[in-house]
């Protein structure tokens, strides 16, 4: 556990970490409560790199501006999934998206609206799981997520097939999340984070527990494998696997993230993919 977020471990109770199983209803409960304690401390730690109206979709600091993954945008309907503060949602908004932005965290949709306020853009805030969207069929031109929902809930082929449910024939979905490769080195930005520790094939989620055993965080592990089998079975088409490199002169350090470990191996898996016509 992180002095990062010593504040929300302490406000939940942790007492300690169990590689255990957690179905979809405890997956969404522990981070509902989790994201809830933890949004100031994320915003105070990571708001200035976010900002309140830009598209990163990773750490290592790849903008949408730069690569334009959802393509033009001007005139789509949106769906963020996992949206945070909803920094995201804004950008797409002012270059002319029609934009919802979902979380499942009442703390990060306070943020979210505090910075709708904050820079007088205004984009609908929705509060749900990414595996029960509240949204009619075919809604969508295009959604995507940088970092949010996809990891923490316990199937993710139900967040592929809602989200394909919601989009239109032919939408892209793209989506940015840990580099499954991680999940075999400790998460520590220094020298003891370059060591394997586990199995890449060990697909037993990460939970944080209070003294009760109850989940206070839990985080899924999936491999590539796993990922494209999800999204293939759903309906999708996997157009590239983006992995940013490090930027040279970037030295920030995110959590696990960091130069050191940036320059050696990926940090991010940037999926993008096309729904079937």
């Amino acid at each position: 556990m992180s002095n990062q977020h010593a504040s929300a471990e302490q406000a939940l109770g942790t007492a300690g970490i169990v590689k255990r199983g957690a179905d979809a209803a405890e997956s969404r409960l522990a981070n509902r409560i989790w994201w809830d304690a933890d949004a100031d401390d994320y915003h105070d730690t990571h708001g200035d790199f976010l900002g309140a109206a830009d598209f990163v979709w990773c750490p290592e600091g790849l903008r949408e501006e730069e690569v334009a993954f959802l393509g033009d945008v001007a005139g789509q309907s949106v769906l963020e999934v996992g949206c945070g503060s909803a920094p995201c949602a804004r950008w797409l908004k002012a270059n002319g998206a029609e934009v919802t932005a979902l979380d499942i965290s009442a703390g990060m949709l306070r943020h979210a609206r505090e910075n709708n306020e904050k820079t007088g853009i205004h984009v609908p805030l929705v509060q749900a799981s990414a595996d029960q969207l509240p949204f009619g069929t075919g809604t969508f031109d295009a959604a995507c997520s940088a970092f949010g929902a996809v990891p923490f809930v316990a199937d993710v082929q139900e967040v592929f097939a809602e989200v394909a449910r919601v989009l239109k024939p032919g939408a892209r979905w793209v989506f940015a999340v840990n580099h499954p490769m991680r999940w075999i080195f400790p998460d520590d930005p220094g020298p003891l984070g370059l060591t394997v520790t586990q199995s890449y094939f060990d697909r037993t989620p990460y939970v944080e527990v209070d003294e009760e055993g109850r989940a206070t965080y839990v985080e899924h592990h999936r491999t590539l494998g796993d990922y494209v089998r999800a999204l293939t079975n759903t309906g999708f088409v996997v157009e590239d696997l983006v992995e940013p490199e490090w930027p040279q002169g970037h030295t920030r350090v995110w959590g696990q993230w960091s130069p050191l470990r940036g320059k050696l191996f990926p940090g991010t898996a940037i999926f993008r993919t096309r729904l079937t016509s």
